[in-house]
């Protein structure tokens, strides 16, 4: 008996020591201006079988969000653990501040490999040392390449893999699986022909992306690496149709996430919890067995991956800065602060138009040519995505689209003024002055600074 007992702790003990000297990997897997709500496992209509068969190995959050609806930040804003203002990039185009680390000066020293395949969008270099690859999109040979060579050195990795799809101009995928007479448009869309042909395109760009899901995923398991690694699938922001992407709505902040790590995460669960693209990095330290760190402000997501908590934040925050964007306000600053129930959302300068890429697209002009004609219903629209109030609430369970602003019901007074003074110390916190740290902008555009002085704006 006791010989058994013995026996037992010396093969728990080697089990203990494999597990210890085999810290997992981790394979992040982004898209680029996708609304999450139309992914096929969060009720969409695109074909993404790969991304739904992913959710049914793991676990997928309903409200995941980033902090803003814009390329730029939201990756700054996943590598270094930093809210956008707080780091420094915040603007389109931007960088973080002198000194700021990010993922590869954490895992690096722990023996990973650090890597990043497609697109880029960040900056300055020595702030970012990843191993790079691809340009636009993942490079899959590279990628096979890393994988093999971490297999055989028994290292660790941390791969992102960072596709422009489903980002205009919507040229790749197979829109003839799609039926522009049968496709639904968002109830807070105008339906005209433009918008029809433009969400096929858009669709079909989204089932490529779910094709470069695919292609890692079978990377990951040519080698032998799945059962040990720890892989997140996210949306991005918003598309560039109206009401998304550059919009501190839903459907511009909030993300699909899917989590499979075989053998710690529950296959086939859903989870409600509030989480944001900032708790992505302390994860995977957490994961790692790295201390936390003081500087980060993210949490780790492990106890809510685990099943062992099912909360995990009471709000979440937002910020859009027009400043330096393609036909862009010259300052329309937006923050937003959301709650499991509530979306309270404040508008800088409610008097100037708020403009951007999306009113010179084919189909917000389509829109404007209804209204135009006398559509009252494309008025409303046009109207409403241009002319925004001072203060905007909404009841995001009852209105997900965001359509019924509440800002003046008497009822909700209370939850306002609450939401307000915690938008205000979030704020206080990044050193954010509002107005002030709009204006400022530029100054966290550098590299696309003329010589005169000067910004070149860019989408």
């Amino acid at each position: 008996m006791v010989l058994r007992i013995t026996a037992l702790l010396v093969i728990q003990f080697f089990v203990a020591a494999v597990a210890i000297a085999a810290p997992p990997n981790f394979l992040f897997i982004i898209a680029d201006d996708c609304t999450f709500r139309d992914l096929g496992c969060y009720g969409g209509q695109a074909h993404t079988p790969n991304i739904d068969r992913l959710a049914t190995e793991g676990m997928r959050f309903t409200q995941c969000f980033q902090a803003a609806p814009m390329c730029s930040p939201t990756r700054h804003n996943i590598y270094t653990g930093l809210y956008p203002v707080k780091s420094g990039a915040y603007p389109n185009h931007t960088f973080v501040k002198e000194g700021t680390q990010s993922v590869v000066h954490y895992l690096k020293p722990l023996g990973y490999r650090v890597a990043l395949s497609g697109k880029k969008h960040i900056g300055p270099a020595k702030a970012f040392p990843f191993e790079y690859s691809g340009s636009n999109n993942p490079d899959l040979q590279v990628i096979d390449k890393l994988f093999a060579e971490c297999r055989k050195a028994d290292t660790p990795f941390c791969l992102f893999a960072c596709s422009n799809e489903p980002h205009t101009p919507w040229d790749k995928g197979d829109p003839s699986q799609y039926d522009p007479a049968r496709v639904r448009l968002p109830a807070n869309f105008v339906d005209t022909e433009q918008t029809r042909a433009d969400m096929v395109r858009y669709l079909a760009e989204i089932t490529y992306f779910d094709g470069q899901v695919g292609a890692c995923l079978t990377l990951l398991a040519k080698h032998g690496l799945a059962e040990n690694t720890l892989v997140l699938v996210v949306s991005e922001q918003g598309s560039s149709f109206p009401f998304a992407k550059w919009t501190c709505y839903d459907s511009g902040l909030q993300s699909a996430l899917i989590a499979r790590w075989p053998g710690k995460i529950q296959p086939g669960a859903t989870s409600d919890a509030l989480v944001e693209y900032i708790d992505v990095l302390p994860t995977f330290l957490d994961a790692a067995g790295a201390p936390p760190v003081d500087e980060i402000q993210g949490r780790s997501l492990l106890p809510v991956l685990r099943g062992e908590r099912r909360e995990h934040k009471q709000y979440v925050f937002g910020e859009m800065t027009t400043r330096g964007i393609i036909n862009g306000s010259d300052h329309f600053g937006i923050r937003s602060i959301r709650s499991a129930r509530y979306k309270y959302i404040v508008n800088f300068t409610p008097e100037v138009p708020f403009r951007n890429a999306c009113v010179q697209s084919p189909a917000f002009q389509s829109w404007q040519r209804a209204a135009k004609a006398g559509n009252a219903d494309a008025f409303e629209r046009v109207r409403r995505y241009q002319h925004r109030p001072a203060e905007e609430l909404y009841d995001v369970e009852a209105d997900p689209l965001e359509w019924n602003n509440l800002a003046d019901d008497p009822q909700l007074a209370g939850v306002k003024q609450r939401l307000q003074r915690e938008l205000q110390a979030w704020m206080k916190e990044q050193g954010d002055e509002g107005q002030d740290t709009e204006l400022a902008a530029f100054e966290h555009q550098g590299r696309n600074r003329a010589k005169k002085g000067k910004v070149k704006k860019e989408s």
